[in-house]
């Protein structure tokens, strides 16, 4: 069995998390934020057997998309001259950040 972490943007979420659950498999959403831009994340877990992880995977590829977006970004003070001027920036959002992990035991209660 394989314990499958996949941090996606929440944008990604609904669609993704319906797919995995159309595939026969249980899924735990847990809200997340993203360290660099400060915007909503989710991560989500999966329990698989060993044969069902590349159909898992596959469906996060499918799905997790990396895209652009443009997003205000401050720069400090002291770079203006004491003036804060938000400044729009294009970064890569979307996309999937996947651990997957052997489970020793797993056990619903």
């Amino acid at each position: 069995m394989k314990l499958i972490f996949a941090i996606i943007n929440d944008e990604d979420s609904p669609r993704l998390i319906s797919e995995i659950n159309r595939s026969g498999q249980r899924i735990t959403k847990l809200n997340s934020t993203g360290g660099f831009l400060r915007s909503g994340n989710t991560t989500l877990m999966a329990v698989v057997e060993d044969e069902m992880l590349e159909k898992v995977l596959g469906i996060i590829r499918k799905y997790a998309r990396s895209r652009k977006a443009v997003v205000n970004s401050s720069v400090t003070p002291s770079v203006l001259g004491g003036t804060f001027m938000p400044l729009p920036v294009e970064v890569q959002i979307g996309g999937a950040t996947v651990f997957v992990v052997n489970v020793e035991h797993f056990e619903k209660i």
